[in-house]
């Protein structure tokens, strides 16, 4: 192991993470500064943008600073947080692509210039209603789990407790939705 500039041997991943659980939040710190760039470049790889990849990094540092006290060392710690990189990056692009797909933002900002602001509320309403609609006629599962996520912005990690489900389950109930509302979404704006 290479030596630091003090003389000493730096601290192993393993003996951070102990300091940390013993109350000492400068064992945290230092994996933050030891890892932060190469999570920021596996989130950028993925994620495109460097906005996004900075979201992406300080949520992988939440969730790591929340369970690392639970952290069982099974796997090698960049192991376990590469995989936590990729599992918030996957989220972060599937949540983009959602509400880039309905982006009623974009709807509301129209709605604020002042030409045609009538014609631009009936449209907006007329999505919203088009959306209700298309949630309403989801299966159950399919509608709990859209409205905790899209409405709830709830990760699936949160809604698998909640719901006492696995997560693939939740994922496949919220991308079968996600296609249901878009076809129609899609059959209804073009009627």
């Amino acid at each position: 192991m290479p030596i630091e500039e003090s003389g000493k041997r730096p601290k192993t991943d393993r003996e951070l993470i102990e300091e940390f659980r013993s109350g000492r939040v400068e064992g945290f710190n230092e994996l933050v500064k030891r890892y932060q760039q190469k999570i920021y470049w596996v989130a950028r790889r993925m994620v495109g943008s460097h906005d996004e990849a900075d979201d992406v990094v300080q949520d992988v540092f939440v969730r790591v600073y929340d369970a690392l006290k639970s952290f069982r060392g099974e796997a090698n710690f960049y192991t376990w947080l590469y995989r936590i990189t990729v599992n918030v990056s996957l989220n972060a692009l599937r949540s983009k692509r959602v509400k880039d797909f309905f982006n009623f933002e974009e709807v509301e900002e129209q709605l604020s210039a002042p030409e045609d602001s009538a014609d631009r509320k009936i449209l907006k309403e007329e999505y919203q209603t088009i959306l209700d609609r298309a949630v309403e006629r989801l299966p159950a599962k399919q509608k709990m789990v859209f409205t905790m996520r899209y409405y709830g912005d709830m990760d699936y990690e949160e809604m698998a407790k909640v719901l006492k489900k696995s997560v693939g389950g939740l994922k496949a109930n919220y991308f079968h939705a996600l296609k249901k509302i878009q076809k129609f979404v899609r059959r209804e704006m073009s009627s």
